[in-house]
């Protein structure tokens, strides 16, 4: 009887504290779903630094301008809160529009030259790509090959008929771009060495209008950003240390196209907020699948 009565007290006691257990478990259980708000993401920090809503104003480098409205569109797709206006204008126009606020990125198919830098002190470049320039002729004159001086002595008027390189008979029509451009600064620095161009240069103010007026002119010359070769004009090889090289994607990346530039976003110091997530969408892998789609060279990080 005596041992009937230890069993049941026993039993009593291990319930209880089952129970106690049990309780306790319970409780805590409240405490932990009650520490994570109901429906937060894994890394609520990280999704808080995406900007969902603003607007972003991009302007400058025509050349640029294709890598940038595409990038556009595919970052408002995921953004839908966000409205980014690309527009054109010149590399000029992009270091200015940066450097006195007017725009919150500018676009430069060139570096910074020293009075820019002296002018926009808090200016920050960023390379998205790297872009080669293609000496363009009409269809109906596919010059086999120039040479780096004689694209130099047909744009300061030394040689002034196409029969003189092997072309048409024909007196050359010399285009370029205006004087807001990033890609004549780099053509008159690279190309002349700086030295004038012929005065009756046709000036143009993007690559676009001077690829039109080159497929329109057959006895014209111009120079447009690799992006801008299409069947509609001839891109004339430079002949370099008697090898002809064909100006493309693969002759710029192995640097044996000599005529060659870094494409660029400007910023008012460093950037932050939209502007930084959107330099970054660029500088992603995705953002450098539009620099090759657009014709252009991608950077190797």
């Amino acid at each position: 009887m005596r041992q009937n009565k230890i069993t049941l007290s026993g039993i009593i006691i291990i319930g209880l504290f089952i129970g106690a257990v049990l309780l306790c478990g319970c409780i805590g259980t409240n405490e932990s779903k009650s520490s994570t708000p109901e429906g937060s993401s894994e890394n609520p920090l990280k999704q808080a630094q995406i900007p969902e809503s603003g607007v972003l104003t991009i302007t400058g480098s025509t050349t640029v301008l294709p890598v940038a409205a595409q990038a556009a569109e595919l970052y408002m797709d995921t953004h839908p809160g966000v409205d980014v206006q690309v527009n054109g204008g010149g590399s000029g126009v992009g270091v200015q529009s940066a450097g006195s606020g007017t725009a919150m990125i500018g676009m430069a198919s060139r570096d910074l030259k020293s009075e820019e830098k002296e002018k926009y002190p808090e200016l920050v470049e960023h390379q998205i790509a790297i872009d080669g320039i293609a000496i363009i002729t009409h269809k109906t004159n596919p010059i086999a090959s120039l040479t780096l001086d004689q694209v130099k002595a047909i744009y300061n008027g030394n040689i002034t008929n196409w029969k003189e390189v092997g072309g048409i008979d024909a007196n050359i029509v010399v285009i370029g771009r205006d004087s807001a451009s990033g890609t004549r600064e780099f053509f008159h620095e690279k190309v002349m060495n700086k030295e004038d161009f012929i005065q009756t240069q046709l000036e143009k103010n993007s690559n676009g209008a001077v690829k039109q007026s080159v497929a329109q002119t057959p006895a014209a010359i111009g120079y447009v950003g690799l992006g801008y070769i299409d069947e509609t004009i001839h891109a004339v090889p430079i002949l370099v240390d008697g090898t002809s090289v064909i100006p493309s994607i693969e002759s710029v990346k192995d640097k044996s196209y000599p005529i060659a530039r870094p494409l660029n976003f400007l910023t008012n110091g460093e950037p932050s907020g939209l502007i930084a997530e959107f330099i970054a969408f660029i500088d992603s892998p995705e953002g450098q699948e539009v620099v090759i789609d657009e014709g252009f060279v991608p950077l190797t990080r």
